[in-house]
C-alpha cells in the first residue's frame, strides 16, 4: 500500500509522536476523508500504511490519500471531543455523520414585570429564562398552551400588551389574567410565574401544596372568590398531571437514545424527559454508516494498543450520535441508552457540559419503558425511510430508463433545473434546484440576478445563466482534457475541480419550457462544446394542465409524452416546480427591495433595521428621504449630522 504514497506522507507518518491526538486524511483535490482519534498516533496511523488491506474499503479510502493533518492532545477525552468538532465541521465522506439540524427550540420566560411566555429558538441568553430544550415546535407549543390553562399567563408581544385599553379574547376564555389592562397584581402574577417554573422544573407537587396553602389562607380571610380561583387552579394542574401517561419522581431531565441499523441505513431516535415530563422524540439518520463502521472497526482492531473487541455497528453509530450531538446541546444529568457505549465518551461528554452523566444501558420500571417506546419508534421511523428511499429510487431509475441515460451510479445521478422569473420584466431573476442522491438538495439552489437583457426576455435570461452556470465547468473540463471542448461528449459528468469549486456537469439539464428556450440552451452547449444530450425541455401540455407535459430535446429527439401516471414524469414534474417556487420567492424578494428601497438604506454603514424603521416611518418612505435635506434627516431620532449627510449623499 506504501508504494501508493509520496514519500513526503511516509516520512510524516514515520515522524509521528506516540502521545494521543487527532488524524484527518485528505485526497488530491483538498477533500477530508477521515477524521480519526488515537491513544498513540504514531502506531495507529502506521497501522493504515503498512498493512495491505486488499479491496476493502479502508484500502479504497488509503489509496485517495495524498495529505495527511495530525493534533496532539493531552488526553483520550480530549481527543474524542476534538475527533468529533472536527467531523461536524469537516464532514468526512468516510466517517458517521450526522447532518447539522435546525437548533432546538425553547420555551421563554421573558424578562418583564408582567413575563410572558414564548416559544424560542436561537441562542439563549441570562436576560430571560429558558427551558428545554424540545424536541420539536409542537412539543413548547403544547407547552405554552398547558401554561396557559393552568396559570393564566400572557403570551402577547410588549408592543401589544403596552398598548392595550382593555382586555384581549384569552382574558375572555380564561387563558391570561389581564395584566396589561391591571386586572392582576404585580406581586400574584409573579406567584403565577414562580409556580410555572416550577411546574416546568419538575416540582409539581411543591406548586399544589403551594397553591392549596394560598386557597385556605384566602378562605380563612372570607375571601371565596379567590380561593375558588385558586382552587380551579389546582384542579387544572391536577387534570394536566393526570394527563401526562409518562411521569416519575425520581427522573425529571432525562434523554432516551435507542439506535436500529438495517439495510445500510441507521436511526437514533432521542426522546426527552424534562420537568418529568416526556415531550415526545426526534429521529436522526446518519450517513456514511457502513464505509465508516467498517474502516473504523479495521483500523482499531489492528492497532495493538486498542485490547478491547470493538463495538458493534449500532454502538458505533449510537457513540458517534452522543459525540457529536452534545456538542452544541446541554446533556441532561441522565442518558438511558439501548446499547453499551464506552465509559470514556460518557466521561468526555460529562467533562465538556462540567456536569455529572449517568449513562444507565439496562433500565428498569420507567425508563424501561421509555426505552422501549424509543425502540419502537426508532425501528418504526428506519422502515419509513427505507420505504420512502426505495420509492425515491424507483422514481429516478424510471427516469433514466424513459431517457434511455445510463450514469455510471444511479444514486449520484444529478438533474439541474432553471426557471426564469419577472413581473413585466421587473426584478428578473433565474433559479437553479438540484436533484442528487434521489432528492432536492437545497443547500446547491442558487439564484442569478439577471441584468442588462431587454425586460421581458426570457430567452436572454436562459442564455445568460446558462453560460454563468456552465462557463467555467467547461473551461475547466477542456483544460483537463488539454483539447478543445467542440461537440465533445466525453465530458458530460465528470469532475471539473480547477477554479469550480469541485462542481461537476450533471447528468441531465432541465429547462422549464418548450422549443424555445430548449432552442435557447442548444446554442449556449453548443458555443461551450457540452454535450447536448444533456438538455431537456418540460413543455406544458394542452390546457396547460399538470400531468400532460411533454419533454423536449435538445439533440434532435422526437418529443416524449411520458403518460399522467409515469413516475419519471412525477419526478420530472416535481423538480420543474421547485424551480418554479424558487425563481418565484426570490424575484418577489427582489421586487419589494426595489419597490421599497429600505436595502438602499440599510446598504449605508451605520444603518441598522431600526434606523432605517424611523427614517422610512417619518418620511413615508424611501423616496421621502431622498427628498429630504440633510437637516430634515438629521432631525429623526438616533440619527446625527454626519450620518445625515452620508444618508443624503448615497440617495443622491
Amino acid at each position: 500500500m506504501s508504494d501508493t504514497h509520496s514519500d513526503q506522507l511516509l516520512s510524516e507518518v514515520a515522524a509521528l509522536p506516540q502521545l494521543p491526538g487527532v488524524y484527518r486524511y485528505f485526497d488530491a483535490a483538498g477533500a477530508v476523508l477521515y477524521v480519526g482519534k488515537a491513544r498513540n498516533l504514531k502506531k495507529r496511523v502506521a497501522n493504515y500504511f503498512q498493512k495491505n488491506h486488499g479491496g476493502t474499503r479502508i484500502g479504497h479510502m488509503i489509496s485517495k490519500i495524498a495529505r495527511m493533518e495530525t493534533t496532539v492532545v493531552r488526553s483520550e477525552a480530549e481527543a474524542l471531543l476534538l475527533e468529533n468538532n472536527l467531523i461536524k465541521t469537516l464532514k468526512p465522506r468516510y466517517n458517521i455523520l450526522f447532518r447539522d439540524d435546525k437548533s432546538y427550540p425553547y420555551l421563554k420566560i421573558a424578562s418583564h414585570a408582567f413575563p410572558r411566555l414564548a416559544y424560542y429558538r436561537g441562542s439563549v441568553d441570562r436576560r430571560h429564562r429558558y427551558f428545554g430544550p424540545y424536541p420539536s415546535a409542537w412539543a413548547v407549543k403544547e407547552s405554552i398552551q398547558l401554561l396557559q390553562k393552568v396559570f393564566k399567563l400572557r403570551t402577547c408581544e410588549d408592543t401589544v400588551y403596552s398598548n392595550r385599553t382593555r382586555p384581549c379574547l384569552l382574558y375572555q376564555i380564561k387563558r391570561c389574567t389581564g395584566p396589561c389592562v391591571g386586572y392582576i397584581a404585580p406581586e400574584v402574577y409573579a406567584q403565577d410565574v414562580a409556580n410555572a417554573e416550577a411546574f416546568l422544573l419538575g416540582d409539581t407537587q411543591a406548586v399544589l401544596s403551594q397553591l392549596e396553602a394560598r386557597m385556605m389562607a384566602h378562605s380563612e380571610r372570607l375571601e371565596f372568590e379567590q380561593a375558588a380561583e385558586l382552587r380551579n387552579q389546582m384542579s387544572a394542574l391536577s387534570r394536566v398531571l393526570h394527563q401526562q401517561s409518562v411521569e416519575i419522581a425520581s427522573d425529571k431531565d432525562v434523554d432516551i437514545l435507542a439506535v436500529k441499523v438495517q439495510g445500510g441505513k441507521a436511526c437514533v431516535n432521542l426522546a426527552m424527559v424534562r420537568g418529568g415530563r416526556h415531550l415526545g422524540d426526534r429521529a436522526y439518520f446518519p450517513v456514511h454508516v457502513e464505509d465508516a463502521a467498517q474502516i473504523r472497526r479495521g483500523a482499531e482492531t489492528e492497532d495493538d494498543d486498542v485490547p478491547e473487541v470493538f463495538g458493534s455497528v449500532e454502538t458505533q453509530v449510537l457513540e458517534a450520535f452522543i459525540a457529536q450531538h452534545y456538542i452544541d446541546v446541554p446533556v441532561p444529568p441522565t442518558l438511558v441508552l439501548s446499547e453499551q457505549v464506552s465509559r470514556e465518551l460518557v466521561e468526555a461528554v460529562a467533562q465538556q457540559a462540567g456536569t455529572r452523566v449517568t449513562a444507565v444501558f439496562q433500565p428498569r420500571e420507567q425508563r424501561r419503558h421509555w426505552l422501549e417506546m424509543a425502540q419502537t419508534n426508532a425501528e418504526l421511523q428506519l422502515a419509513r425511510l427505507l420505504a420512502e428511499e426505495g420509492s425515491q429510487q424507483a422514481r429516478t431509475r424510471a427516469l433514466v430508463d424513459a431517457l434511455e441515460l445510463a450514469p455510471d451510479d444511479l444514486d449520484n445521478f444529478r438533474v439541474e433545473c432553471f426557471d426564469i422569473s419577472h413581473t413585466a420584466g421587473e426584478a428578473t431573476q433565474a433559479s437553479c434546484v438540484v436533484f442528487e442522491h434521489h432528492a432536492m438538495q437545497n443547500r446547491e439552489y442558487r439564484r442569478y440576478n439577471i441584468d442588462g437583457i431587454t425586460p421581458g426576455d426570457d430567452y436572454a435570461a436562459m442564455r445568460q445563466v446558462l453560460h454563468r452556470r456552465y462557463g467555467k465547468l467547461a473551461e475547466a473540463m477542456a483544460a483537463e482534457t488539454d483539447a478543445p471542448p467542440a461537440g465533445d461528449a466525453a465530458g458530460a459528468g465528470t469532475d471539473a475541480r480547477p477554479g469550480t469549486r469541485g462542481a461537476r456537469m450533471p447528468d441531465l439539464v432541465l429547462v422549464d419550457g418548450g422549443k424555445g428556450q430548449v432552442s435557447m440552451a442548444r446554442e449556449v452547449f453548443s458555443e461551450l462544446g457540452l454535450p447536448l444530450s444533456l438538455i431537456v425541455g418540460v413543455e406544458k401540455g394542452e390546457g396547460r394542465k399538470v400531468g400532460l407535459e411533454e419533454l423536449v430535446f435538445a439533440d434532435g429527439r422526437d418529443k416524449v409524452y411520458l403518460g399522467r401516471d409515469s413516475a419519471a414524469l412525477m419526478l420530472v414534474a416535481q423538480i420543474r416546480d421547485e424551480a418554479h417556487r424558487f425563481a418565484i420567492t426570490g424575484m418577489r424578494a427582489k421586487r419589494a427591495k426595489v419597490r421599497v428601497g429600505g436595502s438602499q438604506l440599510e446598504d449605508i454603514p451605520g444603518i441598522g433595521p431600526k434606523r432605517r424603521a424611523r427614517l422610512l416611518q417619518r418620511f413615508g418612505g424611501i423616496r421621502g428621504v431622498a427628498a429630504a435635506s440633510v437637516e430634515d434627516i438629521a432631525s429623526v431620532d438616533g440619527i446625527a449630522l454626519e450620518l445625515a449627510e452620508e444618508i443624503y449623499r448615497a440617495l443622491h
